[in-house]
C-alpha cells in the first residue's frame, strides 16, 4: 500500500501491506545508538536519504536511511546541502526504526560534537560577550558569540530607544558586544541584549 502525504511531501508507505521480509528484519535487528555508514542518496527538502553500507535497498526511497533536517547538524544552516552532499560518505548514528515508512531514522549530528556543550559551562547571565550580527528578523538580530553558537537580540534588547527593525540600529556583519540574559542549555537558546551593555546605546 503506498499513500501519498501532501504535508511530508513524499510517499509515505505502509511497510506492513508490503512483502520485503529482509528489510523489515535488517531495520528491526537495529540498536538505538549503533553507528551505521553510508552514502548519501538524495536531498530532499525535508530531509536527506541514505543508502546504507549494510542491509537491503529500499523499494520505494533512494535509500533505507532517513536524516531529519533537524538531525544533520547543531550549527544554523540554511540548506541541507549546505551540511552533506549527495554522493558524500557519512557515519550516523541510528535513533529508530520507521515502521511507518520502513527506513531508518539517523542523526549525523549526534555523531559530532554539540558547540554549545563545549562552551556551556562558561556562559552565565550577566555576562559580556562579543560577537558578529548574522541575520536579520523581524523581531531582532542573530548574533554569532562562538564557533556554531548564536544568540537572539531580541527588538527590544537592541536598543534604549524602540525601533520597528533591527536594521535601524545594525546590519549583517557588524561586531557587537552583548550580554547574555538568557541560557537555556537544555533548549539551546541563548538570548543577548546590546542595551543592556551600555545604555546610553541609541
Amino acid at each position: 500500500m503506498v499513500a501519498v502525504d501532501q504535508e511530508e511531501g513524499r510517499a509515505r508507505m505502509s511497510m506492513a501491506a508490503t512483502e520485503n521480509p529482509e528489510l523489515w528484519g535488517f531495520l528491526a535487528s537495529l540498536q538505538r545508538g549503533e553507528i551505521l555508514s553510508g552514502t548519501v542518496a538524495a536531498i530532499e527538502r525535508f530531509g536527506v536519504f541514505v543508502k546504507l553500507d549494510d542491509g537491503p535497498d529500499h523499494p520505494v526511497y533512494p535509500g533505507v536511511g532517513f536524516i531529519t533536517i533537524p538531525e544533520l547538524s547543531w550549527r544554523r544552516f540554511e540548506a541541507a546541502s549546505d551540511v552533506v552532499q549527495v554522493g558524500q560518505r557519512v557515519s550516523c548514528e541510528f535513533l529508530q526504526f520507521d515502521t511507518w515508512n520502513g527506513e531508518a531514522r539517523l542523526s549525523l549530528r549526534a555523531t559530532q560534537p554539540d558547540p554549545s556543550q563545549a562552551i556551556a559551562d562558561g556562559i552565565a547571565v550577566g555576562q559580556t560577550l562579543h560577537g558578529q550580527v548574522t541575520k536579520l528578523v523581524p523581531f531582532g538580530a542573530f548574533v554569532q558569540v562562538a564557533d556554531g553558537i548564536e544568540g537572539l537580540i531580541h527588538l527590544r534588547e537592541l536598543t534604549t530607544t524602540p525601533v520597528e527593525a533591527p536594521e535601524e540600529v545594525v546590519q549583517v556583519g557588524d561586531e557587537v558586544s552583548v550580554v547574555v540574559i538568557e541560557f537555556d542549555r537544555e533548549r539551546r537558546k541563548l538570548a543577548l541584549s546590546r542595551r543592556q551593555v551600555s545604555p546610553d546605546v541609541r
